[in-house]
């Protein structure tokens, strides 16, 4: 049963106007299927995949504002504290305007800034409230949690989801699932009719696919297409998977590329170094940033056009595909390298696995790879 029935239709109009960009035809599609579920007696419970850059947060956005309208509280799970962070300043600014209170919550904020936000939660101070697992914890208790979003579900397991509708004290709230890549499970849940879905598969205006090449890995056409890129004011992410080797490769580079900024980026750093190192790239202070797969749910720099990957073959599709979508999210052309070892025999399913990224390069390809 449907505890927060949400019918908003002319505030949501007016925060739609307000919007920098215009929602295309298959986001404002997938609005109003979301907006029939609010109205409707059954709880909401749907996936909305698409690929990374498709919009899938404004389409949240709409949600968590119409809830915000109606009087009720929203909740946005992000995977990492750099996500939500960027989650939280982005929404703020489209929600102050119309007098709607977005709070941050992480694991890593001091205990009395945490308490601060908690009394703001409970007494309804705050109308949409971002963050990571600390959304869960004990001490968060909410007044009118009437709509949960997930981005990236696959880093959350349903568990974490039921604890946190737990948190509702007047009934099951709506769940809205966002996801680039739908895993088989998720899909399979779909399929089943467990959870409605969703898809958008038109890029917004002035996006183009990304050129994929598949190749040996040549130190001498990486550094020529990283030399392009910077040549052109982009940046680069460099995908070198072993946090040990990382300032060897960076060492190596530096000698070829003199001229380039180069730093590091892995997940045994600390949250205020990574958030220093994501700054500094945000603000064209690195032209190249060497990394693990930390960036697959990280920040949106849409300055960084190139993606090269070492040992692409050593990635799982959805990985390779969460990747890719990290360059061209602009108007510019994005690049993408996955190479492989010289004189390597790839596996037959890594073979696969880097055909299928070569083939699936059209915007809204990442339903047709996970089917």
């Amino acid at each position: 049963q449907n505890h927060y029935p949400i019918r908003e239709e002319s505030a949501v109009e007016d925060f739609m106007a307000s919007l920098p960009y215009t929602l295309t035809r298959a986001q404002l599609r997938v609005w109003q299927e979301i907006a029939g579920d609010l109205k409707s007696p059954v709880v909401m419970n749907r996936l909305v995949q698409g690929d990374v850059g498709s919009g899938k947060t404004m389409i949240a956005a709409l949600a968590m504002f119409a809830a915000a309208s109606a009087g009720f509280q929203s909740c946005m799970m992000a995977p990492t504290e750099v996500l939500a962070k960027q989650h939280y300043e982005n929404l703020q600014a489209l929600f102050e305007p119309f007098h709607i209170t977005t709070v941050l919550l992480t694991g890593s904020m001091t205990a009395s800034v945490k308490r601060k936000v908690y009394n703001k939660i409970d007494n309804h101070e705050a109308d949409v409230i971002i963050g990571t697992q600390a959304l869960f914890q004990e001490k968060a208790v909410y007044d009118k949690l009437a709509l949960i979003v997930t981005d990236e579900q696959h880093r959350f397991g349903v568990r974490q989801r039921e604890q946190l509708a737990m948190k509702s004290q007047d009934g099951e709230p709506h769940v809205l699932v966002m996801s680039a890549t739908p895993i088989p499970r998720t899909l399979n849940m779909a399929m089943s009719g467990i959870r409605d879905m969703s898809v958008i598969a038109e890029p917004p205006q002035d996006r183009y696919p990304v050129q994929t090449c598949v190749m040996e890995y040549h130190l001498g056409v990486l550094v020529q297409a990283m030399r392009r890129e910077l040549k052109r004011g982009g940046q680069v992410y460099y995908i070198h998977n072993r946090v040990e080797t990382m300032p060897q490769t960076a060492a190596k580079l530096q000698e070829v590329m003199p001229e380039a900024r180069i730093a590091i980026a892995n997940g045994q750093m600390d949250e205020k170094e990574l958030t220093e190192i994501w700054r500094q790239l945000v603000e064209y202070e690195i032209d190249i940033l060497i990394c693990t797969t930390i960036i697959e749910t990280g920040v949106d720099v849409p300055n960084v056009n190139t993606l090269i990957i070492e040992r692409a073959d050593c990635f799982g599709l959805s990985q390779l595909y969460q990747l890719r979508g990290r360059v061209g999210r602009s108007n510019r052309r994005g690049y993408a390298y996955f190479t492989f070892r010289r004189d390597q025999v790839l596996s037959e399913e890594a073979a696969k696995r880097l055909t299928a990224m070569r083939e699936f390069t059209q915007f809204g390809s990442g339903f047709q790879i996970a089917m």
